[in-house]
C-alpha cells in the first residue's frame, strides 16, 4: 500500500512539474541563401544560409546545426555544420550549413517526377534542429510547395 501511495505521490509531483514549465514559441527558420561550394564525384554541394529567428524571451546557445530538406515526400539532401553561437531573444541569427544532394538521390526524384503522371506543384519540406546541448535541442520545421511553370503551346501564325 506504501509503495503505490509513494507512486502516486510521485506522478502528481513529475505531472506538477511539467506544467510550470514554462511554454516556448518554435523557432522560425528560412532559407536566406544558397551558394554552390565544390564537391566530389557523385555529389552536388551547397553552404544553405538559414535565417533563424526566436520569437521567445530567452536567448538560445548552439553548438551544432542540423539540416534535412525532403522534395515530393524523399529525402533530397541533408547538411551538418558544427556552427556554434546564441540566438538572441527575440533576435535573429544566420547560419551557414554544408549540404550534400546525392547524384543517386537526384536520378531517384527526376525519375519519380517522369513516372508518366503530370506534375504542378513540387511538395518540399524543410527540417532541422539546432543543438543546445543533451536536453536543450531546439527543432525546427518549414513546409510549402510551388508550382511549376505552364508551358505554353507553340502557335505557327
Amino acid at each position: 500500500m506504501k509503495r503505490r501511495t509513494l507512486m502516486i505521490a510521485l506522478a502528481a509531483l513529475l505531472l506538477s512539474a511539467c506544467a510550470s514549465l514554462p511554454s516556448k514559441d518554435p523557432l522560425q527558420v528560412t532559407v536566406a541563401g544558397i551558394e554552390s561550394i565544390p564537391g566530389e564525384g557523385m555529389e552536388l554541394r551547397m553552404l544553405v544560409k538559414l535565417r533563424a529567428q526566436n520569437p521567445n524571451q530567452a536567448p538560445i546557445d548552439f553548438s551544432g546545426v542540423y539540416v534535412e530538406l525532403d522534395v515530393q515526400g524523399k529525402t533530397f539532401a541533408t547538411g551538418v555544420s558544427s556552427e556554434a553561437g546564441t540566438l538572441p531573444g527575440f533576435g535573429e541569427v544566420v547560419v551557414a550549413v554544408p549540404v550534400t544532394v546525392s547524384v543517386l538521390r537526384m536520378v531517384r526524384q527526376v525519375m519519380g517526377v517522369l513516372d508518366g503522371q503530370p506534375v504542378d506543384t513540387i511538395r518540399y519540406e524543410m527540417s532541422g534542429k539546432l543543438n543546445g546541448g543533451m536536453f536543450n535541442t531546439h527543432r525546427f520545421g518549414a513546409s510549402g510547395e510551388f508550382e511549376l511553370p505552364k508551358s505554353e503551346p507553340d502557335t505557327i501564325g
